[in-house]
């Protein structure tokens, strides 16, 4: 082949291969990856931000840790005074003390949440999502088929925020939640953040504070915050979304480090078979123990999005 004619086959080569080669996209800055013995970590620049556990042998899937701005998880696994009785206190969960009659509240009760599918996961610069399947089921029976969204959205100086959003779909026949203050949404808050071990503080939407003024009381949101190192404060805002049945909810808070959104303290809640139940809760991990017009601006930014 002639030399000319050789160099215009490779130029011709190289120009299309050339042409093949993308652009690397940009790597998502919030991952949501699987790890091994069935847990996913919420990763923000590779630094794990929560876990999420789905294992086969537990009674619910939660979260833990929830880690704020100082590094440390602003959350714990069951009560520091009493363990055993409260070994439901899985950091950030859901269940329910009444369905049909059945409990799925604490880990004596006979109902249990089991994972049955990963769905989605979702990568971005701002947020990671992972899309679950769940039955409610008790005594091999499924009386609920739960689709839930767990989100992690990063906010400035390593805030973030964490949406949970459910389906609740019968699986059968009509499903009622009880009347109780147990349920639906829980949060277990870090020893040295609760005002009884720690010093901290309970704020209401209503700007009620510590368990006395917020006790039972409907809200928009409740922020727990105390501190979590020796020179760092910070907390949780748990927000009731205003889709939400019965919104404002009436929050159940306590001063030794728990607080839950009670989505049927008022009343029993039915759900038919032909309309799902939809919900939405979000949670404000932030530094700092904030004011209260620093929370209503994030609350009201979560209230908005659909």
């Amino acid at each position: 082949m002639p030399l000319l004619l050789a160099a215009v086959v490779l130029f011709s080569c190289f120009s299309s291969h050339a042409a093949q080669v993308r652009e690397p996209k940009l790597v998502p800055r919030v991952q949501a990856i699987p790890l091994p013995n069935h847990e996913i970590s919420f990763q923000r620049d590779g630094e794990e931000i929560a876990r999420y556990y789905f294992g086969p042998e537990l009674r619910r899937p939660f979260l833990f840790p929830v880690i704020g701005p100082a590094g440390r998880s602003l959350t714990r696994m069951g009560h520091p005074h009493d363990p055993e009785s409260h070994s439901h206190h899985n950091s950030i969960w859901l269940s329910h003390h009444e369905v049909n009659g059945i409990s799925f509240w604490d880990d004596r009760a006979s109902g249990r949440i089991v994972h049955r599918r990963i769905l989605r996961f979702d990568d971005g610069m701002d947020a990671a999502a992972v899309l679950t399947e769940n039955a409610w089921t008790a005594s091999n029976q499924v009386l609920l088929i739960e689709r839930r969204l767990t989100r992690a959205e990063i906010l400035s100086n390593k805030e973030w925020l964490l949406t949970i959003d459910l389906e609740l779909q019968p699986a059968s026949r009509e499903v009622t939640f009880g009347k109780t203050p147990f349920g639906l949404v829980g949060v277990r808050m870090a020893k040295t953040i609760g005002v009884n071990d720690g010093g901290g503080r309970i704020l209401n939407s209503e700007g009620a504070v510590n368990e006395a003024g917020v006790l039972w009381k409907k809200a928009r949101w409740v922020d727990y915050s105390g501190p979590i190192t020796p020179k760092a404060a910070e907390g949780i805002t748990l927000m009731d979304h205003p889709s939400n049945p019965n919104h404002p909810t009436v929050f159940h808070v306590r001063n030794d480090g728990w607080m839950g959104a009670s989505l049927t303290f008022d009343g029993p809640l039915r759900i038919q078979t032909n309309q799902p139940l939809k919900l939405r809760y979000g949670f404000y991990v932030h530094g700092q123990i904030r004011s209260t017009n620093q929370i209503w601006a994030v609350f009201e930014k979560f209230a908005t999005e659909k």
